[in-house]
């Protein structure tokens, strides 16, 4: 599977709405928005849209960015995380991308390193 491109550099209006995929293949939500850590430029979750019909009754889940790869032949991003693992994730609060004990709890959860290391 080929993951690069010649141009590593992407417009976050790009990444926004583009499909992720599921690692047996289907199509299990797309990327809504990213999170940018504003001290070092890292992009710490995708906000994923799960769900829904037409943007309505659909649910929005951070996810940590590293959770995530670029698949160039499926022009999309793909992850390990199953549907018992989103529903498992650590209940957000409306703080929930400022409390970095919720970030710890969420990155440990989804077994991924830590954006802010």
């Amino acid at each position: 599977m080929q993951t690069t491109s010649s141009n590593p550099l992407v417009s976050s209006s790009d990444v926004n709405g583009t499909a992720v995929y599921g690692a047996d293949g289907s199509e299990i939500g797309h990327i809504d928005h990213l999170m940018i850590d504003k001290k070092s430029g890292n992009v710490a979750y995708a906000v994923m849209g799960f769900g829904g019909f037409l943007g309505m009754g659909e649910d929005h889940h951070p996810v940590p960015w590293n959770a995530l790869r670029y698949d160039i032949s499926r022009d999309g991003f793909v992850t390990d995380i199953s549907a018992k693992t989103l529903q498992g994730a650590p209940e957000r609060n409306d703080d929930w991308h400022r409390d970095r004990s919720w970030e710890e709890r969420t990155f440990d959860h989804y077994g991924v390193p830590y954006y802010w290391l």
